[in-house]
C-alpha cells in the first residue's frame, strides 16, 4: 500500500465533506443545528442512516465472523426488521405526535424529571463510549497500514480526525450530517462491493459462479436450533427485535434524523426504506466474509478456523483472529487497488457513525441536561453554549480513544462495548413501561432501577467473581442477544414495583 496515496485520499475525502458542510450552514441557528428546520429529503436520510448503522467495526467484524458463525448474523438482520416495524408505527408517531426535539423529552412528559435526565444520560454515556470505542478500533487498523509508515503518531492522526469531524459539523449540525452521511454512504458501499468484485477476479469467478459457491459452501448456514448457543434462532432474531427498537428507535442520533424529515408519513417511508436497503447491505457484507475464507481455501492460505483463530499458510503472519483477516487480505493478497478500497471503506463507515454520533451527542446534552427549550436566552447565547458543548464532546472523544489504545486489550474494549450496550435495556424498559401501562412511577427511585438492571444483567451473563473462575449463574445455557430483552424486563418489573395506578395521556 501505498501510504501517500492514501493520505491524498483521506485529505480530498475530508475535503469534499467540508465543502458540503460550507453549502449547508447557509441557515446556521439552534433550530438547523437540532432538526434540519424539519425540511430534509426522506429519501437522502434513508440512504444516509446506512452509513450510520454500519461502523467501520462492523466493516470488518462482520465478514471476519463468517468463518466460525457462519451467516447466523442474518437471524439478527431479520430481527431488526420487525423491529422497524414497531419504530415505524409506534415510536415515531408518539414523537412527531408530541413534536420532539430530543426524543427522551417524552420521558419527562410521562414520568418526570429524574426519569428524564436518567434516560437522557443513559444515552450519552452509552453513544460516547461506543462511538469513541468504534473509532479507536478503526483507527487503530488505519495507523498500522498507513499513518505508522510515515512516523505519525497515533494521537497526532487521532486529534486530525476527530478535529475534522468538528470542523465539518459544528455549525449546521444534523443538517450537515444527513448530506455527509450520504457521501460517506456511498464510499462505504462502493469500498464493499469493489472489495467483492475484487476477490471475484482474483478467483475468476463471475456473478453466477459466486453465487453456487456462496451458497454450497458451509459458511451459508443461516438458521441454528441449539437452544443452549447463543446463536439459538429465537434468541437472535428477538434479540435483534429488541437492538433495533432500543439503539435505533430510542436512541436519539438514529431519530434525530428521522424527526429532520418534514411530516410524519416521509419518517415512516424514510424507516421502511432504510430496513429493506440494511437486509440487503448486511446480506452483502455476510457474502464478503464467506468470499474471503472461500479465498484462503481455494489459494491453501488458509489451513484452519478453531474457536475465531485462524491458521495460515504464512511463516510471517502463522495465526490471526478472524477480525484481522480483511485487513490482512486487503493490505497483503488483493493488491494495491484493494488495499485503498479498504481503507476507503473503513474510513467512510467510521466517520459516518463519528459524525452522526458527535452531533446528536451535543443535542442530546444542550436540550436534555442544560434545558435549551426552557431557559429563556438568546440565539447568539445558545449558539456559543453550542459551540462549547460540540467541542468538549470532541475532545471527550479524543481522550477517551486514546485511554483505550493505551490499554491495548481486545478483551476489555470488547466487553466496554457490550457493557455500553446494557444502557439501551433500561430505556427499553422505561418506553415500554410508559407506552403499555397507565401506571405513574414515584420518580426519584427510576434512577436506582436503571443501575440495579444493567448490573443483574452483567452478573447472569459474566458470573459471580470469585478471585478464581467466576460462578455462572446460568450454568451451561449461553446468554446472546436476548440479554437486551432481560434487561429491558428487569427494568420493567422495577418500575412496577415503585409505580401506582394512574391516568396517563399516553
Amino acid at each position: 500500500m501505498n501510504p501517500q496515496l492514501v493520505i491524498s485520499l483521506i485529505i480530498a475525502y475530508f475535503g469534499v465533506l467540508i465543502v458540503i458542510s460550507r453549502y449547508t450552514n447557509k441557515e446556521e441557528d439552534a433550530k438547523t443545528f437540532f432538526t434540519g428546520n424539519r425540511n430534509m429529503p426522506w429519501y437522502i436520510i434513508a440512504f444516509g442512516m446506512i452509513g450510520t448503522s454500519i461502523s467501520g467495526v462492523t466493516f470488518i467484524s462482520i465478514p471476519g465472523a463468517v468463518g466460525s458463525n457462519m451467516f447466523d448474523y442474518m437471524q439478527v438482520v431479520l430481527g431488526y426488521w420487525v423491529g422497524y416495524l414497531a419504530i415505524v408505527y409506534i415510536l415515531l408517531p408518539l414523537y412527531y405526535r408530541l413534536n420532539l426535539i430530543s426524543i427522551y423529552q417524552y420521558l419527562e412528559q410521562r414520568f418526570g424529571t429524574s426519569t428524564y435526565k436518567t434516560g437522557a444520560s443513559l444515552f450519552l454515556v452509552s453513544r460516547l463510549m461506543g462511538a469513541s470505542l468504534r473509532l479507536c478500533v478503526v483507527a487503530i487498523v488505519l495507523q498500522e497500514l498507513v499513518f505508522t509508515p510515515l512516523h505519525i503518531p497515533f494521537w497526532v492522526s487521532v486529534l486530525v480526525s476527530v478535529l475534522l469531524i468538528y470542523v465539518y459539523t459544528f455549525q449546521s449540525g444534523v443538517k450537515t450530517v444527513i448530506w455527509t452521511d450520504t457521501i460517506q454512504t456511498v464510499g462505504l458501499l462502493a469500498g464493499l462491493i469493489i472489495s467483492i468484485v475484487i476477490i471475484c477476479q482474483e478467483l475468476n469467478w463471475g456473478v453466477g459462479e459466486m453465487t453456487s459457491h456462496i451458497i454450497e459452501s458451509k459458511y451459508s448456514q443461516v438458521f441454528f436450533w441449539d437452544w443452549q448457543k447463543a446463536n439459538y434462532f429465537p434468541k437472535m432474531f428477538f434479540g435483534g427485535m429488541a437492538v433495533a427498537i432500543a439503539m435505533t428507535g430510542l436512541d436519539q442520533d438514529m431519530m434525530q434524523k428521522n424527526l429532520a424529515c418534514r411530516n410524519i408519513a416521509d419518517a415512516q417511508k424514510n424507516m421502511h426504506w432504510f430496513a429493506a436497503t440494511l437486509v440487503f447491505v448486511n446480506l452483502l457484507f455476510l457474502c464478503l466474509g464467506a468470499l474471503l475464507y472461500l479465498y484462503g481455501e481455494q489459494t491453501g492460505l488458509l489451513l484452519g478456523i478453531d474457536k475465531g483463530v485462524l491458521t495460515l499458510n504464512d511463516p510471517t503472519t502463522p495465526t490471526l483472529k478472524s477480525d484481522q483477516f480483511f485487513t490482512y487480505l486487503a493490505n497483503h493478497k488483493l493488491g494495491q487497488a484493494a488495499a485503498i478500497t479498504f481503507v476507503m471503506g473503513v474510513i467512510a463507515a467510521a466517520y459516518s457513525s463519528a459524525d452522526s454520533a458527535m452531533t446528536a451527542l451535543t443535542t442530546s446534552f444542550c436540550i436534555d441536561i442544560l434545558d435549551f427549550e426552557k431557559k429563556d436566552i438568546s440565539d447568539a447565547q445558545k449558539r456559543n453554549t453550542r459551540y462549547i458543548v460540540h467541542i468538549c464532546i470532541a475532545i471527550l472523544t479524543f481522550i477517551i480513544i486514546l485511554v483505550f489504545q493505551a490499554q491495548n486489550d481486545d478483551t476489555l474494549i470488547s466487553k466496554i462495548l457490550k457493557v455500553a450496550g446494557y444502557t439501551y435495556g433500561p430505556l427499553l424498559g422505561l418506553y415500554a413501561f410508559g407506552l403499555f401501562t397507565k401506571r405513574n412511577v414515584i420518580d426519584k427511585y427510576v434512577p436506582i432501577i436503571c443501575i440495579i438492571s444493567p448490573l443483574i444483567c452483567y452478573f447472569l451473563q459474566f458470573g459471580i467473581p470469585t478471585g478464581g473462575d467466576p460462578i455462572m449463574l446460568t450454568g451451561a445455557y449461553k446468554l446472546g442477544m436476548e440479554l437486551m430483552i432481560i434487561n429491558g424486563l428487569l427494568t420493567f418489573i422495577g418500575l412496577w414495583f415503585i409505580s401506582k395506578k394512574g391516568e396517563s395521556q399516553y
